[in-house]
């Protein structure tokens, strides 16, 4: 399943591209063309968040850490067809959590006090919490997934949900950044792609993860992804 099917909306943002025009052009003159280089933080734990982010390519990871800092792992995946900053839909201005690019891509930024005006717009605040709700619920299933998941099968949820957020079928990352985002050591992750690999579901290279066979990693993973992704379609059709 995918929150989207490729090309079929252009290479723009869906969340903005699935707004009526009159809730879109609330924001659309207060947006910034960006890059998002791959490691660039975006929000800093308990900091005030001063820009939201609407990618149009890439992908950005919230990563849950522990008051000390030296222990996190990923909670919430965010792409086309998403935004940062939800904590400011819902009412507060910061958050315990990192959010950070994971894929290199573009988007446009926009100043979260033109966000909080423009919340004002009730028709405005109830699409953007709709999209609150599905990241809500993408976090669960994370949760259910790291708990009932062997890390192979986790390794390729994450797969399949980086896949659905990018152009092509080539993910861009090192065995290091996997680890920090799955929550365990190098090795565990170099195992886990050996297994996908061997199962002829991805190719993985220095640096690159070539997906291979989507239907195979979708039944390795089975009823623990596409409820996400599933929930998003209900609530964001147009």
């Amino acid at each position: 399943m995918k929150v989207e099917e490729k090309g079929t909306r252009g290479e723009g943002n869906q969340l903005l591209a699935r707004m009526p025009a009159a809730l879109a052009d609330l924001m659309f003159a207060h947006l910034e063309p960006v890059s998002l280089p791959q490691g660039l933080v975006i929000e800093q734990p308990n900091e005030p968040v001063e820009h939201i982010y609407f990618p149009t390519g890439g992908v950005i990871s919230i990563v849950a850490m522990n008051g000390e800092g030296n222990a996190q792992i990923e909670a919430g995946l965010v792409g086309r067809e998403g935004m940062s900053g939800t904590m400011v839909v819902m009412g507060t201005d910061r958050s315990p959590h990192q959010t950070t690019v994971q894929i290199a891509g573009t988007g446009y930024r926009l100043e979260a006090d033109r966000l909080r005006d423009a919340l004002e717009q009730e028709p405005l605040r109830e699409r953007l919490l709709h999209y609150c709700h599905t990241l809500s619920v993408q976090t669960a299933h994370t949760a259910l997934a790291n708990a009932k998941l062997k890390l192979d099968a986790r390794l390729a949820r994450w797969l399949l949900m980086c896949h659905d957020r990018i152009d092509g079928d080539e993910v861009m990352l090192t065995h290091d950044f996997l680890s920090i985002m799955l929550g365990v050591r190098r090795a565990g992750v170099t195992v886990s792609l050996h297994i996908l690999e061997g199962q002829g579901l991805v190719r993985a290279t220095r640096g690159q993860i070539r997906i291979l066979n989507r239907r195979g990693l979708e039944e390795m993973v089975g009823g623990c992804y596409g409820v996400p992704e599933a929930e998003y379609a209900r609530l964001m059709r147009d």
